[in-house]
């Protein structure tokens, strides 16, 4: 059972978004005239194979990466004009990312990972926001653990809470689970929408799963960096 959402507000909007690299001697298209619009509140997989443009896709919609042509609007704000700092000003409370590969760091305990990036953007009740988060994923016991010292489930627990801890209004999520067995893999996608749903945030997953892309409100198909299919999930 999915949530009916309401499209009164677009949290994302892309409007012919292409994304060419390499030399103009020898480019290489990745996107190829991407028009996307997502409501807020809704969660989407973008869906596709391996080289199917879904990751740089999510990069520009997250503001990780600059397109190389088309409008992107996300959170009210236009990325097009901005440069790389301007984009990281504008991810910061407003947008929350999961990568696959954790992004931990070493030296910090989960809690600290947490907790501190919130601190340096300055939230005043970083470490109770950190913790709390952290309780919501089930590691209330291990916030004074270190990563190493962490199974690969719980990391990915630790960057759902500090991607979710300063309450952004988007999440992307990018093969969130592709670390991670079967099992684990299950429990880190209940605790995303969970954590999806008590933020009423947009999510954006991108995967090549369609088990997890059923999960979702709607499924969007990326073939050779073009949307091939838009659906609502069955």
């Amino acid at each position: 059972m999915h949530a009916t959402v309401e499209p009164s507000h677009i949290a994302i909007q892309a409007r012919n978004v292409t994304l060419t690299l390499g030399t103009s001697a020898a480019p290489t298209e990745i996107l190829k005239g991407i028009d996307l619009s997502i409501p807020q509140g809704q969660s989407v997989a973008i869906l596709g194979p391996s080289g199917s443009g879904k990751s740089s896709l999510m990069a520009i919609l997250s503001g990780l990466e600059r397109a190389s042509g088309g409008e992107v609007r996300v959170a009210d704000m236009e990325f097009g004009p901005m440069d790389e700092d301007a984009l990281a000003r504008a991810r910061r409370g407003r947008i929350g990312i999961v990568l696959q590969s954790f992004h931990l760091l070493p030296t910090m305990t989960a809690l600290e990972n947490v907790a501190v990036p919130m601190e340096l953007a300055g939230v005043a009740d970083a470490f109770e926001r950190g913790r709390a988060e952290l309780e919501a994923v089930g590691l209330g016991h291990r916030l004074t653990h270190y990563p190493a010292q962490l199974s690969g489930g719980e990391q990915q627990r630790v960057a759902i809470a500090r991607a979710v801890a300063p309450r952004p209004a988007i999440l992307f999520a990018d093969e969130p689970t592709g670390n991670l067995d079967g099992a684990t893999s299950g429990a880190i996608e209940d605790i995303l929408f969970d954590r999806q749903r008590a933020a009423g945030a947009t999510l954006v997953i991108i995967t090549h799963d369609p088990a997890l892309a059923e999960r979702c409100d709607r499924v969007v198909e990326m073939r050779d960096g073009v949307i091939v299919a838009d659906r609502a999930s069955a």
